[in-house]
């Protein structure tokens, strides 16, 4: 993997506030106990909520990776453990409304951490990795002709994400993250969590609209 990407120059600021795509807390119907988001599981918080366009490929056990693949709008959401100035665990989930059992996640502390960025040669530091994979994710949704985001499945439930620059003479690979696919028993709690997320919130509605008519 190149060493030439602009998210390996130690000259970058990654700054930046986290972006998120979801609804604000004066839109967002409360639940109850029983109904809590399993991603918050273990003291993870939400800082970022986005669709982005993925291109999809599979690799079977004995063959190569498809070349070209399937542009998909997969729902990438970033989490973290710990307080703002002492990360412990950054924890991105992707999941798609075209396939409910869709669900892979990515876990990382700052020892994997370090295991990736001696691999890949990575000039950033693990308080920066969720700040600069949420510009990335956004430079997907911004730029999608020249910032890419592939995404590797193979049958065994391993894939790997990623992120690609089209530099006009060359592509070039910024950052490479690995997923896991969720247990079938975290795939049926997401499940349930998205329905009765779907179920609160048409039950709002209906309050309102039934108000608005009387």
């Amino acid at each position: 993997m190149s060493s030439l990407g602009s998210y390996r120059d130690g000259g970058l600021d990654y700054g930046g506030v986290a972006e998120s795509g979801g609804l604000s807390s004066s839109h967002v119907p409360v639940v109850g106990a029983d109904d809590i988001d399993p991603s918050l599981v273990g003291g993870f918080r939400v800082i970022y909520d986005r669709e982005t366009p993925f291109e999809l490929r599979i690799q079977d056990a004995d063959s190569t990776p498809q070349q070209v693949g399937t542009l998909e709008a997969i729902k990438v959401k970033i989490l973290v453990h710990g307080d703002e100035g002492d990360i412990q665990a950054v924890k991105v989930e992707l999941s798609t409304e075209s396939d409910l059992f869709f669900l892979y996640a990515h876990t990382c502390d700052a020892e994997t951490f370090q295991l990736m960025q001696d691999q890949q040669k990575l000039m950033i530091d693990f308080a920066d990795y969720a700040n600069v994979l949420i510009r990335m994710l956004n430079n997907c949704i911004k730029e999608p002709h020249n910032h890419l985001a592939v995404y590797l499945m193979q049958a065994d439930g391993r894939a790997r994400l990623d992120f690609i620059q089209n530099m006009e003479y060359k592509f070039v690979e910024l950052l490479s993250v690995d997923f896991l696919r969720a247990p079938e028993d975290v795939i049926r709690q997401h499940i349930t969590f998205r329905y009765n997320s779907m179920k609160t919130r048409l039950q709002v509605l209906q309050t309102r609209l039934h108000r608005y008519r009387n």
